[in-house]
């Protein structure tokens, strides 16, 4: 009875140009994969080359994948780092459920800044009004909406609105219409949209223009030629909900491949 064939991912071995143009990257960038973990630590051939394997080249594909677009934040970067860690351990089943939990974290940005845009939409319908027509100092204001001195004077620094002052000693006074601005601010900062999406689009508001709201916070300016994922925080999400799914997809690929070389 004939035996079966070995494994691939036991006996046939790459070079650093294979793996790079297998990916599309440069030889370098798999070496500073491999010097900053992301890829498995690698065998030398007795003449001193590394001896890559297929369990190398899925893991550069699964870090192309989470590299290879803006940087989409902290939270959603190191939940996507997770899914890395767990395959250069050769846990894929582990890094299987990770992909699971990473997409539901994107699904749960995508919630909050769709959240926050309807608040925004609603507050310039006249249903998010302040009710209250008392007047605050800094510090109420501070305590009233759980932010810090500083973050309230850096965003009316950054032109996100402006704030009355008392005559005799030009003391910041916030009114219901200020408040009810800066829950707005509040809410769409907290949801990951960038100061300059906000400002973009309250810029427009402030003209008199309510359309399209959502469409600007979107959409930067030929003018902001230097622009993070955050100041088109939607799209980003869209484009994070794909790469997600793809990284199931990839993950389930790669465990199927185990199973077949190995049954």
């Amino acid at each position: 009875m004939m035996s079966k064939n070995p494994s691939p991912y036991l006996t046939r071995y790459y070079k650093t140009s294979d793996l790079a143009r297998a990916v599309g990257v440069h030889e370098n960038t798999v070496r500073r994969y491999v010097d900053w973990g992301l890829l498995p630590p690698v065998e030398r051939a007795p003449n001193g080359y590394r001896r890559f394997t297929q369990r190398h080249l899925d893991c550069l594909r699964l870090d192309r994948l989470v590299m290879g677009g803006d940087y989409p934040g902290r939270s959603i970067r190191q939940s996507a780092f997770l899914v890395i860690q767990s395959a250069v351990k050769d846990d894929w089943g582990g890094a299987l459920e990770l992909s699971y939990n990473h997409l539901a974290l994107v699904h749960a940005e995508q919630a909050q800044a769709n959240a926050a845009v309807e608040l925004l939409e609603r507050w310039v319908q006249g249903s998010g009004a302040e009710t209250g027509g008392k007047l605050l100092r800094i510090g109420e204001v501070s305590k009233l909406l759980g932010v810090s001195h500083d973050v309230l004077r850096n965003w009316e620094r950054n032109g996100l609105l402006e704030v009355p002052r008392q005559e005799n000693n030009a003391y910041r006074l916030y009114g219901p219409n200020e408040i009810s601005r800066l829950r707005v601010i509040r809410m769409l900062a907290k949801a990951g949209y960038s100061l300059m999406a906000i400002l973009r689009m309250l810029l427009q508001l402030d003209r008199g223009d309510t359309r399209n709201l959502r469409k600007v916070l979107d959409t930067p300016q030929p003018d902001e030629d230097v622009y993070m994922a955050s100041d088109r925080w939607l799209s980003t999400l869209v484009a994070e909900e794909k790469r997600a799914r793809e990284m199931i997809t990839l993950t389930e690929s790669v465990i199927q491949s185990r199973l077949d070389a190995h049954g």
